[in-house]
């Protein structure tokens, strides 16, 4: 079955800075999207219950963007950081990748996922 791109906005209230280190650093990474994270230059290893999932850092901008692409299926996720000019609110976009009868779940995921990282830095 087909993977169909998934995006999800969430406003954040802290400093793009602040964002950023928790989306491109693996102690960051480790606080709130996964259960443990190694990094051996641009490989990355998730690990979630005791089993490890490898993605590349594929790229990143400072306090704009972090990409990292799966390395056993061919898919990517990716977190942007933005800012609105005139409000002063900073949102974290994610795109991710899921199978349509997955949707929800990913969704729900991700929503739990982020509830996490705002807890952390107090957002």
């Amino acid at each position: 079955m087909e993977k169909k791109k998934i995006e999800l906005e969430y406003v954040v209230n802290c400093s793009p800075k602040v964002l950023y280190n928790r989306l491109s650093s693996a102690s960051g990474l480790a606080e709130w999207f996964a259960d443990d994270v190694s990094v051996n230059g641009k490989k990355y290893t998730f690990i979630w219950d005791g089993v490890g999932q490898e993605a590349e850092l594929a790229f990143k901008k400072e306090n704009l963007i972090v990409r990292f692409n799966w390395l056993e299926e061919d898919t990517y996720f990716e977190f942007r950081i933005t800012r609105d000019e005139l409000t002063g609110d900073v949102s974290l976009l994610v795109a991710d990748f899921a199978e349509e009868d997955e949707m929800d779940e990913i969704r729900s995921l991700w929503d739990s996922q982020v509830a996490t990282l705002k807890h952390i830095i107090g957002s």
